[in-house]
């Protein structure tokens, strides 16, 4: 037998090998995730990539489809322009069925576009701006608004009989958010703001705020910062001998504060919808996954993301065998009580999801669970 035809029938045995392996990879339904993974906030991304591999590791595993599920991960450094571009090369992707991100309101709001024009389901786990499901009918979340929080931190300020909060938060729509909708409720129930001012997200030294702060003499401060922001300011403020209870938003709610704020950080009070101690046997074993995975507790937003990307492989099954970008997005509006670890969602007819809101503060070094 020569050379060339021993050659030839070689190839043809390989072939249907070949061909059995493309096909299997062709059954897969695809996922995108468009999200930070390098740059100035590629933390959040980690943290929601390392999320998003446990629930599909786990819904993998399951048995739940025939054929298993694929998340195509994407950098969008928490860049618009990378957003709309990762948006555009998802929608041209005729196996990805629904997209999770961006991380930012700012990103999520302008991939949302390019899915609103395509018709892909879009959820963000952490786009909170009001108008971010205002966009089209094809775009969800997975996190309380500021229009939902600001006004319930409010109320729970002015319970405490604190009436005047001195509020800042960082330059971003996110944070005009935060002071608007707080500042509103709190005038309507009679408190008053007597300073507001924001910052630059990753501001070093917050000492001449804080001053401007004192000169008010605020019964309260209410934040809108992340965890990073938070820690130095935190620090700062217990250096310059500022007594006045903090409260924030669920955005700050992460054990990482505590590590890098140590004591300065006891009494910080927020809202959340996760504690990593509750004792649902849902939220041990995500916590244990995550401790597993990470070596710490997650915070808020990793919660977040899990929840977000198990709502949406629960659509995929509602609508298996016939999974469309049209047919998911009718089960994600139709997702009712789904239990999560930030507790149970349902979206409304605004694609906004119903959850209860939690009161935690820093006691001990841990945030933990209060009612008053």
């Amino acid at each position: 037998m020569t050379l060339i035809r021993r050659t030839f029938i070689g190839l043809a045995l390989a072939a249907p090998v070949l061909f059995v392996a493309s096909a299997d990879a062709a059954d897969a339904i695809r996922l995108g995730y468009q999200l930070p993974l390098t740059g100035n906030t590629a933390q959040y991304g980690q943290d929601f990539k390392t999320a998003a591999e446990i629930a599909l590791d786990r819904f993998n595993a399951s048995g739940r489809l025939p054929v298993k599920v694929e998340i195509v991960y994407e950098d969008s450094r928490s860049d618009a322009k990378e957003g709309v571009a990762i948006a555009r090369k998802f929608v041209d992707d005729e196996k990805i069925v629904g997209v999770l991100g961006d991380f930012t309101s700012g990103v999520s709001i302008a991939a949302a576009q390019v899915y609103k024009e395509a018709g892909m389901p879009q959820l963000s786990q952490t786009a909170s701006h009001p108008d971010f499901t205002k966009i089209s009918e094809w775009q969800f979340r997975n996190i309380t608004t500021q229009a939902g929080e600001g006004p319930y931190n409010a109320n729970w300020i002015l319970s405490k009989g604190y009436k005047k909060v001195a509020v800042i938060a960082e330059q971003t729509d996110w944070g005009q958010s935060v002071v608007q909708y707080f500042a509103a409720e709190l005038a309507a129930k009679g408190g008053t703001v007597v300073f507001t001012e924001f910052f630059n997200r990753g501001l070093p030294d917050f000492r001449a705020l804080i001053t401007k702060i004192q000169r008010d003499k605020p019964d309260a401060i209410y934040t809108g910062f992340f965890y990073e922001d938070g820690a130095n300011f935190l620090k700062q403020a217990k250096q310059l001998g500022v007594t006045t209870p903090i409260f924030s938003t669920s955005a700050a709610h992460n054990q990482k504060i505590v590590e890098l704020a140590g004591a300065d950080a006891e009494g910080l009070s927020l809202t959340t919808n996760f504690l990593p101690n509750s004792p649902r046997p849902e939220v041990k074993n995500f916590v244990d996954a995550w401790v597993k995975a990470r070596g710490a507790e997650p915070g808020q937003f990793p919660a977040q993301a899990f929840d977000a990307v198990n709502i949406m492989l629960d659509a995929v099954v509602k609508t298996y065998p016939k999974t469309t970008r049209a047919s998911v997005r009718e089960a994600l509006a139709a997702t009712k009580d789904f239990p999560g670890v930030t507790g149970l969602t349902t979206f409304d007819a605004n694609r906004e999801p119903q959850k209860q809101l939690s009161k935690a503060r820093v006691i001990g070094g841990q945030f933990t669970a209060v009612s008053e």
